[in-house]
């Protein structure tokens, strides 16, 4: 049994991490094996997203009034994944979800201040990232132009 301090400090951990992150996914990591979840913390580690681990009373304590809206059921053992960028948490626990299928589901989280469900967080986490969304921007804008520039050179072909 952790003795009172030991809990406080633990709540004060999590209240930071919840307070200085863009977003919180809650995860049950139940059935993950110790060479998957070492993988899982590397690859979290590299995209700038922390991973903890929590008692799910602690947590709740620690989320109490921090985000508006009811906490989604945390089911299971459950972690949490936190980062500064809003979806890189939600984006890498799920492409290591997909990529290891039965051993971790997220179960909600934290985006924009407000506590979402499970449905909410994987279609945050299949947003595209920056580059490539600036990329259709780019392709975007230069399709009317290219059409634009065929049509002009079509129409000078025409003239004698």
């Amino acid at each position: 049994m952790l003795q009172k301090s030991r809990k406080e400090e633990m709540i004060k951990g999590l209240e930071k991490a919840i307070k200085e992150s863009e977003s919180v996914v809650f995860v049950n990591f139940h059935g993950l094996k110790v060479g998957d979840e070492t993988i899982l913390r590397r690859g979290l580690r590299d995209q700038g997203v922390d991973y903890k681990v929590s008692r799910k009373t602690l947590l709740k304590r620690a989320l109490s009034k921090k985000a508006e809206g009811e906490i989604p059921e945390l089911s299971g053992e459950v972690a949490i994944a936190y980062s500064k960028d809003e979806v890189a948490s939600s984006r890498e626990i799920y492409n290591f979800q997909k990529a290891h299928k039965g051993v971790l589901e997220i179960l909600g989280g934290i985006f924009e201040g407000k506590f979402v469900n499970k449905d909410k967080m994987i279609e945050i986490a299949t947003i595209p990232s920056r580059e490539v969304l600036l990329s259709k921007i780019a392709f975007l804008l230069k399709s009317p132009m290219q059409r634009l520039a065929i049509a002009v050179n079509e129409v000078a072909k025409l003239r004698p």
